[in-house]
């Protein structure tokens, strides 16, 4: 494969395209008798870099200093936002390198998930940054060639992104359900002019799009795709006279954005393994009952929300016997995970009582109301 790595100054446009994307972050020399030490680190990107194409954002000018103060800031915000890894050396000297600026870019990413930390030991006022690089997870090193070695491993061998791909970073761009949203997207016909990462929590992260929809001829770009990994969720029922009559096994539990706090919904999340194997492993886990994967019917996969969420639950239904039934009424609990903060209680109740009472939310509502009308 043929490697390139392309040098951008401030103020210079992005290439159009590229395998990764790295930012030197970092404190710029007042004085021309300090030498910088960004021709250092491209020249250690230079000599490690083994993949396609490796843009580098300096944000230095390539001659003179630009006078527009404005544009150069507007640079910056861009560049940080296109890069996959943030690469910050802070050889800091009060005199000559003070960082004042790079303590608030500092503020800005360090928890973004997508930079690291380098910094000679002698430089002085650099404990409180360490503090959250050691609390945000991120790589640290001693040296420059060290810090430089930590962002290319992150990388790897990046991935070929052009056009509006290239503002979706590594950390996203490898995401399972950014890219089974991107491949519905693609198969679409739709097109991905811009994006920009809203938030990251846990396995949960939010991407503001901007998408050309080509079959209606315009761009849309005022909403946020959040994604998460797909669930496997079970319809645990005993038949009754009727379908109102059917019982159905719903676990109950603490869910912060719940209103009511204590949410009932049906057994069932996501894990390791496919969605087969983890609806096995959920049934176990919140309900404490066991059951033989013969017994396990599967029912597709649909989207849980598809203005808001990308991820899909994958359905599942199990006919249970009436002393398994009678077990699950007298099931003390909890269950659950503890360690992931899960605690779950088991209610054996009434499809009628579920509708009439409003006890589950609209999605787990229509993947009863789906199971039990094929039932019947």
């Amino acid at each position: 494969m043929e490697t390139d790595v392309t040098v951008v100054y401030a103020r210079e446009e992005p290439p159009d395209h590229w395998d990764a994307a790295v930012f030197l972050a970092g404190p710029t020399p007042r004085s021309p008798e300090v030498a910088p030490w960004r021709p250092d680190a491209v020249a250690e990107l230079r000599a490690s870099w083994q993949a396609g194409r490796l843009a580098v954002f300096v944000p230095e000018p390539r001659h003179d200093r630009y006078a527009d103060y404005d544009g150069q800031v507007e640079w910056e915000e861009r560049c940080l936002h296109l890069a996959d890894e943030v690469v910050f050396w802070v050889p800091r000297d009060i005199e000559t390198m003070p960082a004042f600026t790079t303590n608030v870019e500092w503020g800005m990413w360090h928890d973004s998930g997508r930079v690291v930390f380098g910094a000679p030991p002698d430089a002085p006022r650099n404990r409180y940054l360490l503090h959250y690089a050691a609390k945000s997870g991120v790589p640290v090193a001693a040296d420059l060639p060290g810090t430089v070695a930590a962002a290319l491993d992150r990388i790897g061998a990046g991935a070929p992104r052009a056009g509006g791909e290239r503002e979706v970073p590594l950390l996203l761009w490898r995401d399972e359900a950014f890219q089974g949203w991107y491949a519905g997207q693609r198969d679409a016909g739709n097109v991905l002019l811009g994006a920009r990462v809203v938030f990251r929590f846990g396995v949960c992260w939010g991407l503001h799009v901007r998408v050309h929809v080509t079959a209606e001829g315009r761009v849309k770009d005022n909403e946020v795709v959040i994604g998460r990994p797909g669930i496997s969720a079970v319809v645990l029922y005993r038949r009754g006279p009727s379908l109102d009559e059917t019982e159905v096994v719903l676990v109950r539990e603490f869910r912060s954005p719940c209103r009511d706090g204590l949410v009932h919904e049906l057994p069932g999340g996501s894990g390791t393994g496919g969605p087969f194997e983890v609806a096995l492993a959920e049934v176990a886990e919140e309900t404490g009952l066991p059951l033989e994967p013969g017994r396990l019917r599967a029912h597709g996969a649909r989207q849980v929300n598809a203005t808001l969420s990308t991820h899909r639950a994958h359905l599942f239904s199990a006919e249970i016997t009436a002393g398994e039934a009678a077990r699950l009424r007298t099931a003390s609990g909890p269950y659950g995970l503890a360690a992931d903060g899960e605690r779950t209680y088991v209610e054996v109740t009434a499809f009628g009582r579920i509708r009439r009472e409003r006890l589950v939310d609209a999605a787990n509502l229509g993947m009863i109301a789906e199971v039990l009308l094929e039932a019947y």
